[in-house]
């Protein structure tokens, strides 16, 4: 006598793909089954980064401003081009978050002394300190959310992600 597999618990996205086989039963939707789960684990994840971060006065986008500038490596310092080409934000959006930032003392703005028309942005000691408390927090958020697949099951979707990431941005 062979045991039955477990029958796997429904989520939002496996509603959504019963309505369509009921309305378009033609519709191939496994994509949309990956996608949708993609785009809602990464909604969810962010609304649980930001919890996380405010406790340190700072959004997922300031987060990401000054993990940036960390990631650099000393001296902790890159042009608002190089953080705009990186976060992927328009200079407008850059120029908000930085001004943010600066108020509140985690980083500084100063002339980039080889090119007289350009910044540069560092990160002040404040600044690294709580960046370096922050990711922390986010990283243990991460590792709780990675906890209900297990290290070998996290393992291979990262992998699989690697690879559906690397085909779809060629």
């Amino acid at each position: 006598m062979s045991a039955r597999p477990e029958p796997r618990p429904a989520d939002p996205v496996d509603a959504i793909i019963e309505q369509w086989a009921r309305v378009r039963p033609d519709l191939d939707t496994a994509g949309m089954e990956v996608f949708g789960r993609i785009y809602r684990l990464a909604r969810a994840m962010g609304d649980r980064h930001e919890q996380v971060y405010a406790p340190f006065g700072i959004s997922r986008g300031e987060f990401d401003v000054l993990a940036t500038l960390r990631r650099a490596g000393e001296p902790y310092t890159l042009s608002p081009r190089q953080l705009s080409a990186t976060l992927m934000l328009t200079t407008g959006g850059m120029t908000g978050r930085l001004d943010k930032l600066e108020r509140a003392g985690l980083l500084r703005r100063s002339p980039d002394p080889h090119d007289r028309r350009g910044l540069q942005v560092t990160l002040t000691e404040e600044g690294l300190r709580l960046i370096d408390e922050a990711v922390v927090a986010g990283v243990a958020e991460q590792s709780r959310a990675l906890a209900a697949l297990g290290q070998e099951r996290a393992a291979q979707l990262a992998d699989l992600l690697r690879e559906l990431l690397l085909a779809t941005e060629r």
